[in-house]
């Protein structure tokens, strides 16, 4: 079976993303130097993203391609587990006993 990607689900994760980053489309457009239009066809599956579209968008929301395309493939967790880590690398020591006493309640 030849693997497919689901660029409308790649589009909404894209958009997810900006939208927890708090970008515009616009600024989002700008970091990957191309117009508001492309963004907003790619977020809407109006057009396909190239690999170098994607990278540059990757980079621009501080993310991994991996993460983008997470919900595409077999194994998906490892995408997520890297965002966390990600996430934590921000955080100071007292944060980080919160965070995990959270997890260990769920």
């Amino acid at each position: 079976m030849t693997p497919t990607i689901d660029y409308a689900k790649l589009g909404l994760r894209i958009k997810e993303t900006r939208i927890q980053r708090k970008l515009t489309q616009d600024n989002l457009a700008q970091a990957v130097d191309c117009n508001v239009s492309h963004i907003s066809n790619i977020e809407n599956n109006h057009t396909k993203v190239s690999l170098i579209t994607l990278l540059a968008i990757a980079n621009a929301l501080n993310t991994t391609v991996d993460y983008l395309l997470a919900d595409q493939y077999r194994s998906p967790t490892s995408a997520l587990d890297n965002e966390i880590l990600k996430a934590l690398e921000h955080c100071d020591l007292q944060k980080k006993e919160r965070i995990l006493k959270m997890i260990e309640l769920l």
